[in-house]
């Protein structure tokens, strides 16, 4: 079923975009999401129109992406967890938690976005990539250290 990408969506393309996706995809994701509309003449016509209005606003997103990249650069983001006495965290240190870390920070930064590959387990420190756009990453330094115990 050909759809009209309506977003951004990185497995598939990027606004405007006319792709080819299973009917049931389409049907139970992507129209209900209104990440995507059907690919009649009527809305092909209706993105044809609104084409420099799209373009604007991707430029737009870009330059706000090189932006916050640009601030990015050097970050550290420093998470304290429990531990056990070979050091290593009762939990696990997520997407969720960096994101919401860098949030506190003032970088407005989406779990998302976050591309750890895996829950960190252990301390010490990693270098963790943050997708920003489509092809603008950053990297961050994340800390894990121990939580300090209350006396």
């Amino acid at each position: 079923m050909k759809v009209i990408l309506t977003e951004t969506i990185a497995s598939l393309g990027t606004v405007g975009d006319e792709v080819n996706v299973a009917k049931g995809y389409a049907r139970n994701y992507l129209v209900p999401q209104k990440k995507a509309i059907v690919a009649t003449p009527q809305n092909r016509k209706l993105f044809e129109r609104q084409g420099v209005q799209i373009e604007k606003q991707l430029a737009r997103s870009h330059t706000e992406a090189e932006a916050l990249s640009e601030k990015m650069r050097g970050a550290v983001c420093t998470i304290a967890g429990k531990v056990s006495e070979e050091d290593r965290l009762y939990g696990s240190v997520s997407a969720r938690d960096i994101a919401e870390q860098l949030k506190a920070q003032g970088f407005d930064v989406d779990k998302r976005m976050v591309m750890l590959s895996e829950p960190i387990k252990t301390l010490g420190s990693y270098i963790v990539p943050i997708r920003l756009h489509a092809d603008i990453t950053s990297e961050i330094t994340v800390k894990v250290v121990p939580e300090q115990e209350a006396p």
